[in-house]
């Protein structure tokens, strides 16, 4: 497995094109489309040909979309032609108008979860590619690849969208790679048939990919376990961010812990309001602080994300937070932009998303601590090479809500006032280091 460095490799041609496939995620602000959008402007602001492409959906980013406006394996023609098999007869002319990205952004601003049934049959046609239901929408792109852009290197943002990868090296004679960045999730989302079957649909596209991009040793190990990935076909790239824009805001809005009695600290959230991120976790340590220090004013500030499939789940939290008597010590400012995130962080003294999954990557925490802004975190999943990275707060054992409650509470006693990261840790943990690496895993 190898960890690249920051400079790339010398002798490189420099006139590589990348086609850079990035899944939608229904109007969501979603981590990996967000992060894909930022490496491909990096990619591009350091000199290199990068195309952004939206499969499923039109992505949502709280940056630029420098994304082409287009959409191929449209979520709307995929779904259909998965439920009615006739629908992949249809003139493509329809295909075309189903694919637009504004029909396409209006019929699933709403979207909630899908049966795990169909989902699941779905998710084995589109790695069967050109074998599945969806044959002709994956057609569609490598056509338009082969005649429109004419890529040297193909990246994937994820192998469930790889099923056309044997096609695709054939007719474009291309490299093909892909990051993986919580597959194992989506596939444990399934009926275990599917997810069987998947798993080996997906171990059978493994020789046809030059190289696995992972931003994490830890999830670069699980994935080369589950796929069958040789260990030199691993590449940890690790994560960035657009640092300099989150630590030029900490400087000119300062925040400090608030000096009163009693003393007031507050606690944010800001990822999707959904129980795999740990909201009701979170919930249940701020009721748990809230009644064993009384000497001190806790308040809970949740920003993030809410699908319609979670509302139950979120009127349950509130309904605990009411029950316990909170009423006023916490708010919820909904899905933010990238200002209201700036001013979101600033207003926090400790930030803790505490997920109850191995998280693939832990975009938020990178964020938060280049504002400056100290952080309680799991120690699983990337997050305890991100806590290596950054040395900007605490980690606590992610299977011990006692442990939860204390390391929040230990970190409050701390006083966590704000500092601002090291000038070599801004670097380290930057978008544009984060592309040079990546650059130099594509063309190594």
């Amino acid at each position: 497995m190898d960890l690249c460095g920051a400079v790339p490799n010398e002798g490189v041609p420099e006139s590589v094109k990348i086609a850079y496939l990035t899944a939608g995620a229904a109007g969501m602000f979603c981590g990996s489309c967000m992060n894909d959008n930022a490496v491909a402007r990096a990619l591009n602001r350091l000199g290199h040909d990068c195309v952004l492409v939206p499969v499923y959906t039109p992505i949502r980013t709280d940056e630029e979309d420098v994304s082409v406006d287009k959409v191929f394996l449209g979520g709307v023609n995929v779904y259909l032609q998965q439920k009615l098999s006739w629908f992949g007869k249809l003139p493509r002319s329809i295909d075309a108008f189903l694919n637009a990205p504004w029909l396409i952004r209006w019929l699933t601003k709403n979207a909630g979860k899908t049966s795990p049934k169909l989902l699941g049959a779905l998710a084995v046609s589109m790695l069967e590619g050109y074998r599945g239901q969806q044959h002709k929408e994956f057609e569609r792109l490598v056509a338009w690849l082969k005649s429109d852009i004419k890529p040297d290197r193909v990246l994937f943002t994820n192998l469930l969208i790889g099923g056309c990868i044997p096609q695709l090296r054939e007719s474009l004679h291309a490299d093909v790679f892909v990051t993986l960045q919580g597959d194992d999730i989506f596939l444990d989302s399934l009926p275990n048939a599917n997810r069987k079957r998947c798993i080996d649909l997906m171990r059978g596209l493994v020789p046809e990919v030059a190289g696995f991009v992972v931003h994490s040793k830890a999830y670069g190990a699980k994935m080369g376990a589950l796929l069958g990935i040789p260990h030199e076909n691993i590449h940890v790239v690790p994560l960035g961010i657009a640092a300099s824009d989150f630590s030029t805001w900490g400087a000119r809005e300062p925040v400090g812990i608030k000096r009163g009695r009693p003393p007031s600290y507050t606690i944010g959230y800001l990822a999707r309001m959904a129980p795999e991120k740990g909201l009701h976790q979170l919930v249940d340590a701020f009721i748990a602080l809230c009644q064993r220090r009384p000497d001190i004013r806790y308040v809970l500030r949740l920003a993030g994300w809410m699908g319609p499939q979670h509302q139950a789940f979120w009127a349950e939290q509130q309904r605990k937070l009411k029950a316990a008597g909170l009423d006023g010590r916490w708010d919820y400012s909904g899905a933010v932009d990238r200002t209201g995130k700036m001013e979101f962080l600033s207003s926090l003294d400790l930030f803790c998303v505490p997920t109850t999954y191995a998280e693939p990557k832990g975009l938020f925490l990178l964020e938060a601590a280049a504002l400056g802004l100290k952080y309680v975190a799991p120690d699983h999943g990337a997050f305890p090479e991100l806590h290596q990275r950054l040395q900007h707060g605490w980690l606590y054992q992610h299977d011990s809500m006692s442990d939860l409650i204390g390391t929040l509470e230990r970190a409050c006693d701390a006083r966590p006032t704000r500092e601002s990261p090291s000038e070599s840790t801004l670097r380290e943990i930057d978008i544009e280091t984060h592309a040079e690496r990546l650059w130099r895993v594509l063309n190594a």
